[in-house]
Parts: C-alpha cells; structure tokens; sequence
C-alpha cells in the first residue's frame, strides 16, 4: 500500500490539453478541472492547449511539450473512446518510449464503482517519453477527477512510496529527483 514518506513534496510542470471538436476554453470543464486539481495539489501548470480530434494536431501538440524542457508531465482529457473521431490513443502510442501499461487497466478498475461496464470502453493510456510523462483520460470532468484522485495525484507526489513517477521526470533546476525505495 502507498503512503507518505519523509520526503519533501517537489512541485512538477505539468501542462493540460483537451481534445475536442466542440468545446472552447470557456467550455471546457474537463481542462479545467485538471487544471484546478493539479494546482491544488501544489503543482505548476506550466500550459494549457485545446485542439481538435485530429491524430496530427494531438501529435504536434504533445510532441512540443515532450521536447520541452520544462515540462515534466502532459494530462490529456477528451477522444479516448470508440466513436470515429476519438484519436487520442493512436495519435499518442508513437510518440512513447515506453507504456505504463498497468495505467489503462487501473483506470478502468477505479471507474468500475463510478460508470460500471461501461468503462470498458475507455482506451485511457500513459507512457514516458523524453522523461514526460503523458496521461490520457477520458473527456468527462468526472473521468478526469477520478484519474487524479485515484492514480495521478499519488503517483504525482514525490513523497508517496515506496515509489512514485517522479524519479523517472526530467529534473528541474539542477534539482536532482529522489529515488524510489527499495522493498524488504
């Protein structure tokens, strides 16, 4: 079981972008909603985009965070379902270098109390790339919470153990990322 350990907590840059056909940043209540958990968490929000549904705006988005220095994680809400225009999931997968693949399966576990079967037709995902790590929830402000609430927001904090993502983050001001503990 995770719990808190002594460290300090380290504040992480973290950019939200939600991908819609429809929504605009003053629709956007699933944007939002990351956007407020993660600063109230203690985090930075270093950026926040919108696009559509498109594989090649998705990529071109995320691909300039992934190369930028001062992003540590990228939270993606929106177009990870199954209608013809949800392109979130293939747009992503090339751009890792390595899957979390326990994220998806954990997702869908947390949201089987909340939605029931249908959480199976979430294809929630994450990876790492280029010491970013990229999340992607579903569209819904409720999705978004329970993703934060559940996984991210411990995952996120560098005091939970015995290990969290950020030893694996690129580091920020010469601010070396504290490794996760061994196990007994």
């Amino acid at each position: 079981m995770a719990h808190l350990t002594q460290r300090c907590f380290q504040p992480l840059n973290i950019a939200v972008l939600t991908i819609s056909d429809t929504r605009t940043f003053d629709t956007d209540t699933s944007g939002q909603t990351l956007a407020d958990l993660l600063q109230t968490a203690g985090h930075v929000l270093i950026d926040r985009g919108l696009v559509k549904d498109d594989i090649y705006q998705i990529r071109a988005q995320v691909s300039q965070w992934i190369a930028d220095p001062q992003v540590q994680v990228v939270l993606m809400t929106g177009g990870t379902g199954f209608t013809p225009r949800d392109n979130t999931p293939q747009a992503v997968a090339p751009l890792l270098d390595k899957q979390v693949d326990g994220f998806g399966e954990l997702f869908r576990q947390v949201s089987l109390a909340e939605i029931g079967m249908s959480t199976l037709q979430s294809r929630a995902l994450a990876g790492m790339s280029n010491g970013v790590l990229v999340c992607c929830l579903p569209g819904s402000p409720g999705a978004c919470r329970t993703g934060w609430e559940q996984i991210l927001a411990g995952q996120l904090d560098s005091r939970t153990g015995p290990c969290n993502f950020t030893p694996h983050l690129k580091p920020q001001d010469g601010i070396a990322p504290t490794a996760c503990e061994t196990r007994s």
